[in-house]
């Protein structure tokens, strides 16, 4: 192979590689997955149908941005996997009162609320109160902030 062939090829083969990692680097952050399952295992669907944190089987579970979500059913899975950005929480999993302050931390699965069809996780019980003084506001602050807290 000649050097003007071989330079034509590596240039065409980054051009290539380059364009075929830009959907990665595109894609929303990584969720906040502790052990790498993501809501520390509990069914991110079960917020939505039964109204309480429900922990997932690890038996019945689904990779999806770069964290391993756990259900409680098959029939949860399938809904997910069907919609995973209507079930999935907001800002990563992280946090949402944290994310409206300009940090991320790590949350509990019985510190949640759903505004407006959209889960978002509290870092604990106690958080979950200063979140309920002004959850409007909280709301728009995070959304101010996400994803370039995640940087910081």
């Amino acid at each position: 192979m000649t050097m003007l062939n071989r330079r034509t090829l590596l240039t065409g083969l980054a051009g290539v590689l380059t364009a075929a990692a830009l959907p990665l680097w595109a894609e929303t952050p990584v969720f906040f997955a502790e052990d790498g399952a993501a809501i520390r295992g509990y069914d991110t669907v079960a917020y939505f149908t039964e109204g309480t944190p429900v922990p997932g089987a690890p038996t019945i579970a689904v990779m999806w941005k770069g964290a391993l979500w756990h259900f409680a059913s098959h029939e949860n899975r399938a809904a997910f996997e069907a919609n995973p950005r209507a079930f999935a929480p907001q800002f990563g999993g992280y946090c949402a009162y944290a994310v409206a302050r300009g940090y991320t931390t790590d949350t509990d699965p019985t510190a949640w609320q759903i505004v407006d069809g959209e889960l978002f996780l509290i870092h604990s019980p106690e958080v979950a109160r200063l979140w309920a003084e002004d959850i409007a506001g909280n709301i728009d602050g995070a959304r101010r902030n996400w994803p370039a807290v995640l940087d910081r």
